[in-house]
């Protein structure tokens, strides 16, 4: 135990960047999005092709109440068999009603619904708000702030509009040859240095990097533990190297980003130090099947990538309609 933590705290010195823009800051990595990094991500679409990185959120989703965290459900307000019924009459004005009386069918209606979900049920970010260490958020914001109406600080919200950038995507599956990396299989920096060589593309700061361990489409269907169980992911040793490195963002297709069981005496120690202290946006749950195969055909790597949550206020995370773009 104490040389994990030894180990926690010395990525916690070597990857912070609290301060780094500002005392105020709610942003962390995204701050790397900056004009130039946009222009960049724009200038790559070349063909006009869009690519969907967003699993359907629907009850067959992959949650299994670990956490408290659900599938979304689908509740209906109006229908089309009410509207048939004549449960919208209401709606009619008296020429439609007579219409209606005429032929026995109501003439306008509508169909309505609510959608019931944890934030953090599918495809979605994490917010800098949502992982705490020693009663600390990003940046210093005490814990305490993360209340019952919404965090006061570093909401998902303060993503909103800002996640278009240059994408590059490592397909780590495809790379060593298998259906999908094993549970407990920890990503390191070198294999991904190599996995982006061997596509050609190299992470440059500002940039999304798209990690895919084929864990997802492994578990599509029969998802089992897929939702806090056992999994392959980035090991915590990646954390200097995704900090040296700049990256703005990391994406990948497993529930919780790095390995799991977890590499020290230490629950998601990455989270620790990647989304606590250097503000790296964490983006899980991302389908990236399709994406695979498209990459495999055209053997093009980067793309504008583009996923701006919903500004859910104070929100701990939120879902997500991710697209590359080629």
């Amino acid at each position: 135990m104490a040389d994990g933590l030894e180990i926690l705290e010395e990525y916690i010195a070597r990857c912070s960047n609290w301060g780094r823009w500002g005392d105020d800051d709610q942003a962390g990595t995204i701050n790397l999005i900056t004009e130039e990094k946009v222009r960049e991500a724009a200038a790559l679409v070349r063909v006009g092709k869009i690519v969907s990185l967003t699993m359907p959120y629907d009850m067959r989703g992959p949650q299994n109440g670990y956490l408290g965290r659900s599938n979304p459900v689908l509740y209906q307000l109006a229908s089309g068999p009410g509207y048939l019924a004549g449960e919208q009459t209401a709606k009619e004005t008296a020429a439609l009603a007579q219409l209606s009386e005429s032929d026995g069918r109501p003439c306008a209606g509508y169909y309505d619904d609510v959608l019931v979900m944890p934030t953090q049920s599918g495809t979605q970010w994490d917010a800098l708000c949502h992982f705490f260490w020693r009663g600390r958020m990003y940046n210093g914001r005490p814990a305490a702030e993360a209340g019952t109406s919404g965090s006061r600080s570093n909401g998902v919200q303060h993503y909103t509009g800002r996640i278009v950038t240059r994408g590059v995507f490592a397909d780590l599956a495809e790379h060593r040859g298998v259906e999908a990396l094993e549970p407990g299989d920890a990503i390191t920096a070198d294999e991904l240095e190599e996995c982006l060589a061997a596509e050609g593309v190299e992470i440059r700061p500002g940039d999304a990097l798209v990690v895919r361990t084929g864990f997802l489409g492994a578990r599509r269907g029969k998802w089992a533990d897929y939702a806090g169980g056992a999994s392959p992911g980035l090991s915590l040793h990646t954390a200097p190297w995704l900090r040296e490195k700049d990256i703005a963002a990391v994406a990948t297709d497993t529930w919780g980003v790095e390995v799991l069981p977890n590499e020290i005496d230490c629950w998601q120690p990455l989270h620790i130090v990647a989304l606590v202290h250097t503000g790296l946006a964490l983006g899980e749950m991302f389908d990236l099947d399709a994406l695979s195969a498209d990459c495999k055909a055209d053997r093009v790597y980067e793309f504008m990538f583009s996923a701006s949550p919903l500004p859910l206020t104070g929100a701990s995370g939120s879902p997500v309609s991710a697209l590359a773009v080629k």
